[in-house]
């Protein structure tokens, strides 16, 4: 039997894991909740002060437990949410004890990459310069903003409230430091459905993400889903022991990539582009006609949910740079951004972003302040549907590119607000749509209610069809359909600014 080493995530200790631990010892199986250095096993005082503890602590803790294990046994590694970042470093300083590593609903921090990053609760950086070294811990409704409390009960937040302490500042502000890949061993991921998590996200990130999620389709990766919240060892301890049980046991959903999706993202913007005048005006961009103003202006809105620590920005990408500059060519300003869409609770702070650069460009002397479109992308259309409900006389069009227009059943963070399908009427601008023929289902279905929506309020929509692109075909797929379908979608854009 596999020997489970169990490590939670911030605010809590060994004692979190006390009912998974039991299942998993009746069955035989070697199980330990590890307490980490600055917190405790059950409310009482920290051993040790937080300003002494810090991220390479915490690994060196995680280490000490897996010497302590007899040489002949096969250990797996659990990490939930924060204890992922300990886990995967001491994975790396003994990977031939570690027979595998279970991310329990945690993120997939790399080399160089800090916890806070990965930190749901935006406020936690306002720690960062304070005094004490430590982040309080939540209490009652504060637990929901680091993550889901579905299938808690009022013993089970109380439980919480009563015995979680303070998190050591320097565990989630220092980097995380490998000499390997954490996915050169078996991996397990346990996604919990009721915090925003489940195979219809590993699919999508497959299929429409990044390159470098392709790692999730590797032969030694396996994923499982529990219908619950953010932790599980509270709120379903049997479910997940078996789950931990069958992960040790090589069990688990296999994932693939989908036929015909790209290998690879290109380093170019599909169309050729000649470089314009950019001015940068904090976290907007401003790439300029070289005709006399003023000029109408578009507004270009990225997707997400993206890491805060991601390099380049949306703005400095090959996708964005290529838009701004093409759009500054064909005579008006092509503006780019970078909001904060960091988790899937973050819409509202994204959506404050955008029209804070709305403003902004609005409001240069150059600009035509009554001629303006915003162009929205991904998973960033869901930011549309305020300015589909209510729009303001000066926008004259909102343009949709392979756009999520729906939050998926399991993005259950996600503000009801942010429903453009709903949002969409009679009154709301023309509205251009660029939809990839070899779209993701999940976005796919959205467009397709939206469609109707917008159908039946008489909503006006001009429809760009790319019949064999894929999601983010700007730097993947360049082909004379993908250049006529963007080159189509500016036209339409720009139409409806020069009336």
């Amino acid at each position: 039997m596999a020997v489970f080493v169990l490590v939670s995530g911030p605010f809590t200790g060994g004692w979190v894991w006390r009912e998974v631990v039991t299942r998993l010892r009746e069955t035989g199986a070697e199980a330990y909740g590890v307490t980490l250095s600055g917190m405790t096993d059950g409310g009482e005082p920290p051993a040790v002060a937080a300003a002494d503890v810090d991220l390479e602590r915490h690994v060196e803790d995680v280490v000490g437990v897996i010497d302590g294990i007899g040489a002949d046994e096969e250990v797996v590694l659990v990490g939930h949410d924060y204890g992922i970042h300990p886990v995967l470093g001491a994975a790396d300083r003994r990977p031939e004890r570690c027979a595998r590593v279970v991310y329990l609903d945690a993120g997939m921090p790399g080399d160089g990459d800090t916890p806070l990053a990965l930190v749901p609760d935006a406020s936690v950086a306002e720690h960062a310069g304070g005094a004490g070294g430590v982040v309080p811990a939540p209490s009652g409704g504060e637990w929901a903003r680091w993550g889901s409390t579905a299938g808690l009960s009022a013993a089970d937040l109380a439980r919480l409230d009563r015995l979680a302490v303070p998190q050591p500042l320097r565990t989630l502000t220092e980097p995380l430091r490998l000499r390997g890949n954490p996915f050169d061993r078996p991996v397990t991921g346990v996604l919990c459905t009721a915090n925003g998590s489940g195979i219809p996200m590993v699919e999508m990130l497959l299929a429409a993400g990044p390159p470098e999620f392709r790692v999730l389709a590797g032969p030694r990766v396996g994923f499982f889903e529990l219908d619950t919240g953010h932790w599980p060892m509270l709120s379903a301890p049997g479910p997940l022991a078996e789950v931990l049980l069958r992960a040790a046991a090589d069990e688990g959903r296999r994932m693939t990539v989908p036929d015909g999706t790209p290998s690879a993202r290109t380093e170019t913007f599909l169309l050729d582009v000649a470089e314009r005048p950019r001015e940068r005006r904090g976290t907007v961009d401003l790439h300029l006609p070289e005709a006399e103003g003023p000029w109408p202006a578009v507004l270009f809105v990225h997707g997400g949910p993206l890491s805060p620590d991601r390099r380049p920005t949306p703005r400095d990408s090959p996708t964005f740079l290529g838009y701004g500059a093409y759009l500054a060519g064909l005579g008006a300003v092509g503006a780019t951004l970078d909001h904060r869409l960091y988790g899937l609770d973050a819409y509202p702070k994204a959506a404050e972003d955008v029209a804070a650069a709305v403003e902004l460009v609005r409001a240069d002397p150059r600009v035509d302040g009554e001629r303006i479109a915003l162009w929205f992308l991904s998973a960033g259309g869901l930011l549309a549907a305020d300015w589909l409900a209510a729009p303001p006389p000066w926008l004259r069009c909102v343009a949709l590119t392979y756009p999520l227009l729906a939050a998926p059943p399991d993005w259950r963070a996600v503000p009801e607000r942010f429903r453009p399908v709903d949002a969409v009427g009679a009154s709301s601008p023309p509205v251009v749509l660029t939809r990839a023929g070899l779209e993701h289902p999940v976005f796919q279905a959205t467009v397709d209610a939206f469609l109707v929506a917008a159908g039946r309020a008489g909503a006006e929509v001009d429809l760009v069809d790319v019949p064999h692109a894929h999601h983010g075909f700007e730097t993947s797929d360049h082909t004379d359909e993908t250049r006529a379908a963007v080159a189509r979608a500016a036209r339409a854009v720009l139409a409806r600014l020069t009336v």
